[in-house]
């Protein structure tokens, strides 16, 4: 089971690894590798910590899903909390926090780093998005699929982070564009 950053409110704990605990690529495996990946960037910060717990919290492939998981974080932590974890997971609806929002760009980093990952992980998590997106027809899940590619190759660079990008962004970029070749 993944670390809870707080000492309390194990009830909420408990209804995020259920709300977890689903198929496809939003599941527990991707919040134990996104919290993993904040470990590795040296993210301490519980606030940044509780946003990777609820930011796909909500994952059923709506365009509302990360609204809906901040809805969540207000509804459910302190309001010295919830707030600011709000915030955070509604970033990462687009991924592109302010470059003087340190935890905003861990955050990001560490949701996008599956990009880079090893091609048996890749596929899995390529397989895991077309499962989430289930109820869209092949057609127009390629050409979305091919939008968002476009899209993050088109960055600058994909992650905000010095560590981040040295870690990731060669291997992501790499990913990115066979799978963008496999859909062309």
């Amino acid at each position: 089971m993944p670390a809870w950053p707080l000492d309390s409110h194990h009830d909420v704990r408990d209804e995020l690894l259920t709300a977890w605990d689903r198929d496809g690529y939003h599941d527990l495996q991707h919040l134990t590798e996104v919290l993993d990946r904040l470990a590795l960037l040296g993210v301490t910060d519980p606030v940044v910590l509780l946003a990777a717990w609820f930011h796909d919290a909500v994952y059923d492939g709506d365009r509302d899903d990360e609204e809906r998981s901040a809805e969540w974080a207000l509804a459910a932590l302190p309001s010295s909390l919830g707030p600011e974890v709000a915030r955070l997971v509604r970033m990462t609806a687009t991924h592109d926090p302010a470059d003087d929002d340190p935890g905003a760009c861990a955050l990001s980093d560490a949701d996008l780093a599956i990009l880079a990952a090893d091609p048996a992980r890749y596929a899995a998590y390529v397989d895991g998005v077309r499962r989430d997106y289930a109820h869209v027809s092949d057609e127009d899940f390629r050409a979305g699929r091919v939008a968002v590619l476009e899209d993050l190759l088109a960055r600058d660079s994909l992650f905000r982070l010095p560590k981040a990008r040295e870690l990731w962004e060669d291997a992501a970029r790499a990913n990115l564009m066979r799978e963008l070749e496999s859909l062309s």
